[in-house]
Order: C-alpha cells, then sequence, then structure tokens
C-alpha cells in the first residue's frame, strides 16, 4: 500500500504487483478495501478453505471460470474486462491491459504522440510495414514475419 493525500486525507491505495488475472483481482478488491474473507463471503464459500479459493486467484494458482468471474466482478465493482484473461483477440483487450500498464507504470506516457524516439521509430516502421501489406507490396506472411522478428529499440 502506498499513501496518498487528497483534501488533506490520507487515502491508502494498493500497489499492483503485476499485470497477471491475479494481481489485477487483489489490486481492485484492496482498491475496495475488502478483505479475502470479504470477498468469499460474498461468493458464498464456506468452511476453513474459504480463503484459500480467493488466494490461489489472486496468486495465479486457479484461474476463475467464468462464473465466478461474473460474480468477482460484480463484488468488486467492476467491469468484467478489468479482471478477464486476455487473449488479445479483440482490441479491447488492449485497451483494457493499456488501462493497467497506466496503473502499473503511471509515469509512463501512452499515446501517439509519444516523446520516446524508440517509440516513435517503433510506430514509424510498423506504419511503413502496415502500409506496404496494405498496399499489396509484401505478402501477410512477409509483414506476420516482420512483426515477429523485429527488434524494439534497433
Amino acid at each position: 500500500m502506498r499513501l496518498v493525500f487528497k483534501n488533506n486525507i490520507i487515502h491508502s491505495m494498493p500497489i499492483l504487483d503485476g499485470l497477471s488475472q491475479g494481481s489485477r483481482i487483489a489490486y481492485i478488491r484492496q482498491f475496495r478495501n475488502l478483505s479475502q474473507d470479504d470477498v468469499s463471503d460474498s461468493l458464498g464459500l464456506i468452511g476453513e478453505s474459504k480463503r484459500r479459493t480467493i488466494t490461489r486467484y489472486e496468486s495465479g494458482e486457479r484461474v476463475p471460470k467464468d462464473e465466478r468471474l461474473k460474480e468477482l466482478a460484480k463484488i468488486l465493482l467492476t467491469n468484467i474486462n478489468m479482471i478477464k484473461e486476455y487473449n488479445f483477440k479483440s482490441e479491447s483487450d488492449l485497451a483494457y491491459l493499456l488501462l493497467w500498464i497506466e496503473i502499473k507504470y503511471p509515469k509512463l506516457r501512452i499515446d501517439i504522440d509519444a516523446k520516446s524516439d524508440k517509440f516513435n521509430k517503433f510506430l514509424e516502421a510498423w506504419n511503413q510495414m502496415r502500409l506496404k501489406y496494405q498496399a499489396g507490396k509484401i505478402k501477410l506472411e512477409d509483414y506476420i514475419e516482420w512483426k515477429l522478428t523485429y527488434e524494439y529499440g534497433e
């Protein structure tokens, strides 16, 4: 937890440990000031191992099934897309991941007008290859090969 001053009041903010699904669930739980017991009680888990289920979700040892994920999203008052596993089959996965990246790395600037020469070089190279592919100057396989072998910052 880190302390944040807002309106002369000290608030504790959780620290996002990583970008994994479990880390994101833990972050939101802490942000909502919920304990693992609070969440497991809300899920209706009982017995000695009720907290273990939440611990396993947060550590990544266990992945919540779709229905459980919906329940967690409701309990954590969040969009399910913020806590689902990303497979990057839709651009929305990238959008939600960028939201998390901003939380994890708040000083990292992510926008089209990047100030990083390396990132701008990447964007320019990517755009040139994308335009070649769209114009039919290179085949899809060549475009993908470029992506697979591109070295950032070279």
